[in-house]
């Protein structure tokens, strides 16, 4: 019989740094922050949705006049605000979630945002498809829970 060179199980280890191990509230974090009324699924249908839908309609006419531009702009600059939601109130619950919203939305999103300012159409594409990859990255691993 082999002997174990540790006599402790590393959970016991992890619980007297870290304290007691509770993954239950993650998953209801999903669903809706911890203080603020809004569901995930509202922000997602009223905000996102509704944004990135019609920012895809917008660069896809090929915006001409300057204030087709603006309104890439609006809605590139409010899917980036929505990162920042999106990280809020304890709503994060794990990696995939916190890269997908900080570091592709929040990026693409801005970079839509400098393209449009720019007027590059072809930056601007490239840009929203570096975005949406966020929002298969979490779909992925969260929607089919909500």
């Amino acid at each position: 019989m082999r002997s174990r060179k540790f006599g402790v199980p590393v959970v016991a280890v992890l619980g007297l740094l870290f304290g007691p191990l509770d993954f239950s509230p993650m998953i209801a974090q999903v669903k809706q922050g911890k203080s603020r009324p809004l569901l995930t699924k509202q922000l997602m249908k009223g905000l996102m949705n509704l944004h990135c839908g019609e920012l895809k309609k917008a660069l896809d006419a090929g915006p001409t006049k300057d204030e087709d531009w603006q309104d890439v702009e609006l809605r590139a600059a409010l899917i980036n605000e929505a990162s920042y939601i999106l990280m809020e109130d304890g709503r994060c619950p794990d990696g995939t979630w916190a890269d997908a919203a900080t570091k592709k939305l929040r990026t693409g999103s801005g970079d839509v945002l400098s393209a449009a300012k720019e007027k590059n159409l072809e930056n601007a594409k490239k840009a929203f498809g570096s975005m949406t990859g966020a929002c298969k990255d979490c779909h992925t691993a969260h929607k089919k829970s909500q």
